[in-house]
């Protein structure tokens, strides 16, 4: 599921730097958008913060204002996740933070398209080129040199039809705009909140100006200290392959599960084992159904287990008897799309020392071995979409570097497939102060998960009352099917691909 990520605003100390704007508020042209009293506007960034004066976007934002004026707390950045998502749909024109919530009573709720993305100066590619796209992890030489071909070529056509903004949609540039909007709006300090992608502009905006933080509560975490591809690749699927057995367990302990009574474990490796031998068939269209689009469907099942269990409980069910289910939910087509940001953030993010197609194929055999039902994480395009990737790197990857920051809250769950336990553990020990919560379920978004998580959150954010240290949120599972409206799909990439 596509992260989000919270920020808000108070009276305090100077930033740690200072940011284009300083603290001064600039003229903001709201204007009336949406069907929740939203506003829309856009401020001036500087497509480069190395120079300041040069040329300059448009930033898209939004803001709905706090619901109880009388007790509000300042402003609450919502920064969406990805990366390549907008922020400006789901929480200014969308109830993505419904009414209820705290956040949503105490706080301005701002949000924007990120540089690249939607509003904001996107990211363009020719749509041929995005639907080339290569889809399964290489197999032998050739395809490898297939994908290294298309990074190239994908890289030069999103260049060509982007303009400069294409080199300057690294996270770093992203963190300095939010720095621009907390200016813009003449606030002194922020708290920022984020899940999944959003958690490293969250990081980074502590690295860069701890002194504008009033707090911070990331959840779900990216670990932009990895360096090691293999190493990416095996925390990606650890939690894959634990996700997966929590599934099958909770199927044999709910009698609602349309598995209720199978080996759910041996039908799951059936299906797959048929997807690789090419004879695993959709019942309602007869197509054959791949192994990696059999995987990034239990993959995507596995970010929202009250959503999702049911319907891919009934999708595993329907192939292996046979039979059309409406649950059949296989990857999504090549969306017919032009704004496709997510491979040049990305890839000005990360950098991979891979040596070449033995080397490649070395790390699906071991983690093939390692991890015998799930066998990679999807997340392996992470790895394959930056190799040969001819735009600039100027994010890579790093320790963190944070000082000067107040207690920070780190929600993490024991699995998860977008941003693994092991990379929350690691984030946690970059920065000081920071309190973990363990939510001991499965899923993406403890915010989103568990409505412990979310109270914890929400307590922290408006009162800054941690909880007890060692605390921990039992798993939260659905022991009846939700209705197809409330099941929300997993988020894809232009190419097919899953979002953090």
């Amino acid at each position: 599921m596509a992260g989000l990520t919270l920020a808000i605003s108070t009276a305090g100390a100077a930033a740690a730097e200072p940011s284009p704007q300083a603290t001064t508020s600039v003229p903001i042209n709201w204007a009336a958008c949406g069907d929740y009293g939203g506003e829309c506007a856009a401020i001036k960034v500087p497509v480069d913060y190395a120079d300041p004066s040069g040329p300059a976007i448009d930033l898209a934002i939004g803001r709905l204002k706090a619901l109880d004026p009388a007790k509000r707390i300042g402003v609450l950045v919502v920064h969406p996740g990805g990366p390549g998502s907008s922020g400006i749909n789901p929480f200014i024109l969308g109830n993505a933070i419904p009414a209820a919530s705290l956040l949503r009573q105490r706080f301005d709720l701002v949000s924007l398209d990120p540089r690249g993305v939607g509003r904001s100066s996107p990211v363009k590619c020719s749509l041929d080129v995005v639907n080339q796209a290569p889809v399964t992890y290489p197999a032998n030489e050739a395809e490898y040199q297939a994908w290294l071909a298309y990074n190239a070529k994908l890289s030069r056509d999103c260049r060509e039809h982007t303009g400069p903004i294409f080199d300057h949609v690294d996270t770093t540039s992203a963190t300095r705009d939010v720095d621009s909007i907390r200016a813009a709006l003449g606030e002194k300090k922020i708290s920022f909140f984020a899940i999944s992608y959003g958690t490293q502009v969250g990081q980074q905006y502590a690295e860069l100006f701890p002194g504008n933080l009033r707090a911070m509560a990331i959840d779900s975490n990216m670990d932009h200290s990895i360096t090691s591809a293999f190493r990416y690749l095996q925390t990606t699927t650890e939690d894959f392959e634990g996700s997966f057995r929590a599934f099958a367990r909770w199927c044999g302990q709910t009698p609602a599960c349309p598995l209720y009574g199978e080996n759910v474990t041996a039908l799951w490796d059936d299906l797959h084992r048929q997807a690789v031998e090419g004879t695993l068939k959709d019942p309602a269209t007869g197509q054959p159904v791949t192994a990696e689009e059999l995987r990034v469907e239990l993959f995507g099942a596995m970010y929202a287990p009250q959503q999702r269990w049911f319907p891919v409980a009934s999708s595993l069910k329907s192939l292996a008897d046979g039979r059309p289910s409406k649950a059949r939910t296989t990857a999504a087509p090549k969306a017919e799309t032009v704004n496709y940001a997510y491979p040049a953030i990305w890839c000005s993010d990360w950098t991979w020392q891979v040596t070449g197609f033995k080397e490649l194929d070395s790390y699906r055999k071991r983690l093939e071995r390692t991890f015998p039902h799930t066998k990679l994480s999807p997340f392996w395009s992470d790895v394959m979409s930056c190799l040969n990737w001819q735009g600039k790197v100027s994010n890579p990857q790093h320790r963190l570097d944070v000082s000067g920051t107040p207690p920070t809250l780190l929600p993490k769950s024991r699995y998860d497939v977008g941003t693994p336990a092991a990379w929350n553990y690691a984030v946690a020990r970059q920065i000081p102060k920071t309190t973990i919560l363990e939510y001991d379920g499965v899923g993406h978004g403890q915010y989103r998960n568990s409505t412990c998580a979310r109270t914890h959150i929400e307590t922290y954010l408006t009162s800054m009352v941690l909880p007890p240290a060692g605390a921990r949120c039992a798993p939260e599972y659905p022991t009846q099917p939700v209705t197809a409206r409330a099941a929300e799909e997993l988020p894809l990439s232009a190419t097919g691909r899953p979002l953090h």
